[in-house]
């Protein structure tokens, strides 16, 4: 019903920048959207979600002042923009998508994309 592609991962360095890309197609309408994250070894864990208008953001007290998510529906394509990227920020960072944010922020969203890499180095 919906599929969902992330682009813009790669490798930078402590301190640097990036934004993250969440091609959307298929039935999205009402959709609210949300980025996940599993490093190696590590249980995925909630980023960031915003509703279907934009109007309405949660963040995870661990990145929150760091990251912004953002979202374009004419485009069908939702946005994470990092900074201040420190090598613990490493993993594969998954966007999702479900009906309503609270399904995003309780971790339980019904579809994912395949993950994009980001990885910090010192």
């Amino acid at each position: 019903q919906v599929q969902l592609v992330e682009s813009g991962g790669g490798l930078v360095q402590a301190g640097d920048s990036l934004r993250l890309s969440c091609a959307a197609s298929g039935r999205t309408f009402g959709y609210a959207m949300g980025w996940f994250r599993q490093a190696p070894g590590k249980e995925r864990e909630f980023v960031a979600g915003i509703s279907w208008s934009g109007v309405v953001t949660y963040y995870a007290d661990s990145m929150k002042g760091r990251v912004t998510i953002s979202r374009d529906n004419a485009k069908n394509t939702g946005y994470l923009q990092m900074n201040s990227l420190k090598p613990e920020d490493t993993a594969v960072y998954y966007c999702a998508a479900a009906q309503s944010l609270r399904l995003i922020v309780d971790g339980e969203p019904a579809y994912w994309g395949q993950g994009t890499q980001v990885t910090v180095s010192s």
